[in-house]
């Protein structure tokens, strides 16, 4: 490391060498495709492992590093890694020891939802290029933060709403924006996942193996409770956004792109509440929201997780009304319908989207072709040209974090899309952000 041990950047949360720039590569790019780019992954649970396994199948990209506060993960995610690409790859429980290793030009953040800005910052800082799962921040004024390290840093930052990169999902966006179903006034999107209670679980000891200080970072620490660790994370508001934005950034990021907003709602309204579940948990079960624009367009997210029905057979997906008609937009098709009848229009299935855009000769389609994206552009430094930039994401992430703040403020809240800012409520914009735990702490400025 310049200027500084490794010590003295651990003990400091790494802020003060990483604000003074040394490790910053601002004009860094590879020269040629054939150039091997280095990534580490954060977080191996979960979508981890798919990110994992993604990186590690594109052609000069090498998984160097995987970074994991629980040791217990190591042996079946190198194990993972060696059978796709036939190598093994460095473990690190601390990001911060990744990002002084000189040789790694990217990050994958796929660590709880809690630590996205933060690793992201610092990556940024670090002069890394970073690839970070949906939703981006815990909180809107994190994400403005990101945006501003990134900006500043120059860094390439991929969004991981990969159904900016399927051809189904253009498909139905192009037909859209080509005004065939008049204007689009309203768009509900649907998240019906039954999930299981998680009913409730004592206090007890640390894992063997797992780093708890780290695994907690910016959040308030509390004692181990098993409930609140591996996936579970997501119930608990210190370190999750609930169903709502765990899953409904895909949708709200998929309702933005329909409608070209490139601002925030100024009104939300949320309603829902933990049922049935006689559980530890802390974010609804069920939850229904509505978001409106300046112009009067609405985006309602309906989150249901106990026993439910499908709306027109869709329980991940979007339903979409304009003036003409609408549109269902499930995971595998979408179709139109017209009228008062409801007379059947234009459809198209996954398979038939994904035949179109062969013949073209992409660079790839779903998940796979939003991590070349994210490749290409790290080799091209055009920011512009990424599927899913980091400012999408923000804006699709603060929809559901407007809708949480809307329910457990339980009012309307109405937001200055400019400031960032609730409107006369203090209450709401306590829960913009929150008191981060040293050395753990997103900076005012980056």
């Amino acid at each position: 490391m310049n200027k500084m041990n490794r010590r003295t950047f651990i003990q400091q949360g790494g802020t003060a060498s990483l604000m003074a720039g040394a490790f910053i590569k601002s004009g860094w790019a590879r020269s040629s495709p054939n150039e091997t780019i280095n990534i580490a992954v954060m977080g191996v649970n979960g979508r981890g492992g798919a990110l994992l396994e993604g990186f590690a199948g594109l052609p000069n990209v090498n998984v160097a590093t995987i970074c994991d506060i629980d040791e217990n993960l190591f042996p079946k995610a190198l194990s993972d890694l060696e059978k796709v690409c036939g190598k093994r790859a460095k473990t690190e429980t601390d990001i911060r020891r990744v990002l002084e290793n000189k040789d790694i030009d990217a990050i994958a953040v796929a660590a709880p939802n809690h630590w996205h800005a933060l690793a992201t910052i610092w990556g940024c800082q670090a002069g890394k290029d970073v690839y970070v799962e949906k939703p981006v921040s815990w909180s809107i004024t994190e994400g403005r933060r990101m945006i501003e390290a990134a900006r500043k840093y120059d860094r390439i930052v991929q969004t991981g709403t990969q159904n900016r990169s399927r051809p189904l999902i253009q498909s139905a966006v192009d037909y859209l924006h080509a005004g065939k179903l008049g204007k689009i006034y309203q768009i509900r999107c649907l998240v019906l996942r039954p999930r299981d209670s998680i009913g409730h679980k004592a206090n007890g000891p640390i894992p063997k193996g797992v780093h708890f200080d780290l695994w907690t970072g910016p959040a308030a620490m509390r004692p181990f409770n098993p409930n609140r660790f591996h996936y579970n994370w997501h119930w608990f508001w210190d370190t999750g956004n609930g169903e709502t934005g765990n899953n409904g950034p895909h949708y709200t990021d998929i309702a933005r792109w329909i409608l070209k907003k490139y601002e925030h709602p100024t009104k939300a309204q949320s309603i829902g509440a933990v049922d049935v579940h006689d559980t530890d948990q802390e974010t609804p079960t069920t939850q229904s929201s509505v978001l409106e624009y300046a112009d009067k367009t609405r985006v309602q997210i309906e989150m249901r997780n106990w026993y439910t029905n499908s709306e027109d057979g869709i329980r991940m997906g979007l339903l979409v009304y304009g003036s003409e008609g609408w549109m269902r937009i499930g995971m595998s098709d979408w179709a139109t319908f017209f009228g008062r009848k409801d007379e059947p229009g234009p459809k198209m299935t996954e398979k038939e989207a994904d035949a179109k855009v062969e013949t073209m000769n992409t660079r790839g389609t779903g998940e796979t072709g939003h991590l070349l994206n994210f490749i290409d552009c790290m080799r091209s430094r055009k920011r512009q040209d990424l599927k899913a930039e980091l400012q999408e994401g923000h804006y699709s992430s603060s929809m559901c974090h407007l809708s949480n703040i809307a329910y457990r403020t339980q009012r309307t809240v109405n937001f200055d899309s400019n400031r960032e800012q609730f409107i006369g409520d203090k209450e709401a914009n306590s829960l913009l952000t929150r008191n981060y735990r040293a050395p753990f702490v997103v900076p005012d400025k980056v």
